[in-house]
């Protein structure tokens, strides 16, 4: 007579063994994946086990992964600390000026600009420009001239409206445009702040600008 052994996950009722991936599904806990490989040795099939390495090789892939994790963290917990710690160092910033290029606040008072004038054009303007893009100014910079004054004054003659402006810096010669640069200026920092990550400078007005854009520091 014939017998025939049967257990627990045989090819006749069989019981699909976990599928370990420590890239995808394991996490930092370490019980979890002992308890998913505990089952998988349970559910093996006792006439073609598992090969001891392949345990040792998801044993060592988990504690890989888990290092990683660790530290990714300690990373994270670094580059915060590190922001902040410079938040701090910026801090004594407020109430001072900043020079930085970028869109800056109009209250009413001229504005002085310092536009960075390259070789290859033989004049320059600077534009100047409203919160919707639209120029409302064109001033006219007299060679080597290293600082230039808006009053505040529109292509109408009236006083532009409180508010963000942009200023650029445009070359020509013979009449086209050869070139273009940023203008600089100062204005009073208000706050310091941290956005995504980056360290940020609120000026008066509402403009901001990143601390790495910043060239020169002054009393207020």
């Amino acid at each position: 007579m014939e017998i025939k052994q049967t257990f627990a996950g045989s090819a006749a009722n069989p019981v699909p063994a976990p599928v370990i991936s420590a890239a995808s599904q394991l996490s930092s806990d370490f019980a979890v994946f002992l308890r998913m490989l505990t089952a998988r040795m349970q559910y093996q099939d006792p006439l073609n086990p598992i090969d001891s390495t392949d345990y040792a090789t998801q044993l060592a892939t988990f504690s890989g992964v888990e290092h990683a994790v660790e530290t990714n963290d300690l990373l994270r917990a670094l580059t915060t600390q590190l922001g902040v710690g410079g938040l701090s160092d910026m801090a004594t910033w407020v109430g001072k000026e900043v020079r930085f290029s970028g869109p800056a606040a109009f209250d009413g008072q001229p504005i002085t600009l310092y536009p960075k004038s390259t070789a290859g054009a033989e004049t320059w303007d600077i534009s100047v420009r409203n919160a919707e893009g639209e120029e409302v100014q064109r001033i006219p910079v007299v060679p080597g001239a290293s600082e230039v004054n808006w009053s505040g004054l529109q292509y109408d003659g009236l006083t532009a409206p409180e508010g963000i402006y942009s200023f650029v810096a445009i070359g020509r010669t013979n009449g086209q445009i050869v070139g273009e640069t940023t203008v600089e200026t100062y204005a009073k920092v208000t706050e310091a702040r941290l956005e995504a990550g980056r360290q940020m400078l609120i000026l008066q007005g509402g403009a901001k600008v990143a601390f790495e854009s910043v060239t020169a520091v002054r009393q207020g």
